[in-house]
């Protein structure tokens, strides 16, 4: 099995199936019981909607495990969906991990993985699965340069034969943006809205650079007026959400230009043929190619189905494991 232990989604590819599993890291559990009552989608729902006795809680936050014990249950529960509840099953695991995690945390992913039941645990930095994922020629001897944006990391990496020459991890991604959204309302409208209406707007009318239809587009948003303490709507247009969302995106960028500017002469010039590749599902908003292209002035891809770029990736290793097992950063066995 390949798994893309993400911030705000977990992707499961099992070999010889492809992609059998997509769903929100989350999940809900009733503290007096200390039982979970829903994990992934079911569990996104109660978001900012639970009872005082149930907390609906995401295990990753920046990429990494931030709380170990729920991260482990909702491992376990999507292990055994997949293998539709047969228990007596101990697959070979390879999961995607951000460049930029400490060897604690790394530790922490391998027992989590170990805990749920795995009978090898093998770690793949997340831009290397994602260039596989996105069918980069990761194998030979040119440069590629991959961006991936996901809810709690941005991962900026230049790749050749089968390794990373030099990344740079930013913990600033999708959900900082949704954040910067929350923080805008908060100030300039007096509107206190929550996590899950951040990100609608941020998907319904974000954007990264100015476009013809995003610069008109509007959107009628409801939440908690603060100086009357009342629910209110407020009518917000475009050009207003690329301004709060500008600060975090102008990191990425930073991020991105810090990388190209370490990058060894040959391989910058093969990174200017070939272009930049965007991954992850931060790579879904609007005009971010084209910011990055106009910053940098090198032309900018997403790729073709940028939230599976890394759960595919862990599938084409696990299915060519002898070709591609030297990209392997870290791995444990259970003896």
């Amino acid at each position: 099995m390949g798994i893309d232990l993400g911030t705000a989604n977990t992707l499961v590819y099992v070999s010889g199936k492809g992609i059998v599993l997509q769903e929100p890291s989350v999940v809900a559990i009733d503290q007096n019981l200390k039982v979970p009552l829903a994990v992934g989608e079911d569990a996104k729902k109660m978001l900012g909607r639970t009872p005082g006795n149930v907390v609906a809680l995401r295990p990753l936050r920046d990429g990494v495990i931030a709380d170990f014990d729920t991260a482990e249950l909702m491992l376990k529960h999507f292990i055994r969906r997949v293998h539709e509840g047969r228990t007596l099953v101990s697959p070979r695991i390879v999961i995607g991990i951000p460049s930029g995690v400490t060897g604690v945390e790394r530790r922490a992913v391998m027992e989590a993985a170990s805990q749920a039941g795995a009978r090898d645990v093998y770690l793949i930095d997340e831009p290397v699965a994602a260039a596989i994922g996105a069918g980069l020629p990761v194998a030979e001897p040119t440069g590629n340069m991959i961006i991936d944006i996901g809810g709690g990391t941005t991962e900026v990496a230049v790749l050749s034969l089968q390794g990373t020459v030099l990344s740079e991890s930013v913990r600033i991604a999708g959900d900082e943006l949704s954040d910067s959204i929350v923080h805008y309302m908060k100030k300039v409208h007096n509107l206190v809205i929550g996590e899950r209406t951040a990100e609608e707007i941020k998907i319904q009318i974000g954007s990264a650079y100015p476009t013809h239809e995003g610069d008109d587009a509007t959107m009628d948003v409801r939440g908690l007026h603060l100086l009357s303490g009342l629910p209110r709507t407020v009518t917000i247009k475009g050009p207003e959400i690329r301004e709060s969302m500008a600060e975090p995106l102008a990191v990425i960028v930073e991020a991105v230009k810090r990388t190209l500017e370490r990058t060894p002469p040959e391989l910058a010039a093969d990174i200017i043929d070939r272009g930049i590749m965007l991954a992850g599902g931060g790579a879904l908003l609007k005009g971010l190619d084209t910011l990055i292209s106009h910053e940098t002035g090198i032309v900018t891809h997403v790729a073709a189905d940028p939230l599976s770029c890394v759960v595919l990736g862990t599938g084409r290793v696990l299915e060519n494991f002898k070709q591609l097992e030297r990209v392997f950063s870290g791995r444990s066995r259970n003896m």
